[in-house]
């Protein structure tokens, strides 16, 4: 299956969640925090301005992005992958 987000909505593959901490320590499932970094794996067309122009999106397919602690409570599974779905502006800075 495939997904295409509408407009200014990008679709997100996290990074993988880390098992140990920098110290060494390991973190049971129910400890660990979500990532805050991923891969878009879909873009939108763009956000609609007021006269009906469309402003093509800043990111691309294929960009690592690091996105708000709280942001991606809209997830989906594709053919067996967890997803997000996240706002343009929920994109905080792309990793270069």
């Amino acid at each position: 299956m495939k997904i295409r987000p509408l407009h200014d909505r990008v679709v997100v593959r996290r990074e993988e969640e880390e098992q140990t901490t920098a110290g060494g320590i390991v973190l049971p499932g129910s400890a660990k925090e979500k990532p805050n970094k991923g891969e878009i794996v879909a873009v939108g067309s763009g956000r609609v301005l007021d006269n009906g122009d469309i402003r093509p999106l800043d990111v691309k397919i294929g960009d690592i992005i690091v996105f708000g602690k709280y942001a991606g409570s809209d997830t989906i599974d594709v053919d067996g992958e967890e997803l997000v779905i996240l706002s343009e502006s929920d994109i905080k800075a792309v990793v270069e």
